[in-house]
């Protein structure tokens, strides 16, 4: 979490340094990021990014959880617009990731080289890692007589799992540089096939 002093900074000057520094994770992944890049591109000295900052890893992952939020709000958006069906939302939602070219290559870069705490940031997108208040927020919103449910507990799970395909599919996008139409077709495929459910027996 950034320090005081980076919120207490003036709206341009925390813009500035944010452009600096998603410029640089989007350059290369966090691993391999610079802070001398990033302080040089925002005009700031060394002592300053450290005031604001702890590290390279605060920063990057305070872009991370923000694009997480804003991405969060999409969804519930998207959600909305067609009436809770799940699966509809996710494809549009999976739709508007991949065509963002203005956040591809940070969020390439952090898919790309992914940790559980990469993992952890990416999924408050739209799931959670247990049944919580924000997770009941969105489970609101899901139209639950498309769904083949039973439990609150049912649909955690169901959305688990659409959710790690979504992820699947983004890292195969980006890993094998599927173009935007395969990609689709894949990502539109596999949803069709959780939506059908894989068993040829009724149960």
């Amino acid at each position: 979490m950034p320090k005081v002093t980076f919120f207490n900074l003036p709206e341009n000057k925390k813009q500035t340094l944010l452009h600096a520094a998603k410029n640089e994770f989007s350059r290369v992944p966090l691993f391999d990021a610079s802070i001398s890049n990033i302080i040089k591109s925002a005009g700031i000295p060394r002592g300053s990014f450290y005031q604001y900052f702890e590290d390279k890893e605060d920063a990057f992952f305070y872009l991370l959880g923000e694009f997480a939020k804003e991405k969060k709000c999409r969804f519930l958006e998207i959600l909305l617009k067609h009436d809770g069906d799940l699966f509809d939302s996710y494809i549009e939602f999976f739709d508007l990731i991949i065509s963002e070219e203005e956040n591809l290559q940070f969020l390439q870069n952090a898919l790309l080289n992914m940790t559980h705490k990469i993992e952890r940031t990416f999924e408050k997108m739209v799931s959670e890692n247990e049944i919580n208040e924000d997770f009941t927020k969105i489970s609101i919103l899901i139209n639950k007589n498309k769904l083949s449910i039973e439990s609150d507990k049912e649909l955690f799970h169901a959305v688990q799992i659409i959710t790690t395909v979504m992820f699947r599919n983004l890292i195969h996008t980006f890993a094998q540089e599927v173009s935007y139409q395969e990609a689709m077709e894949n990502y539109r495929l596999e949803i069709s096939l959780l939506q059908k459910g894989l068993s040829s027996n009724k149960i």
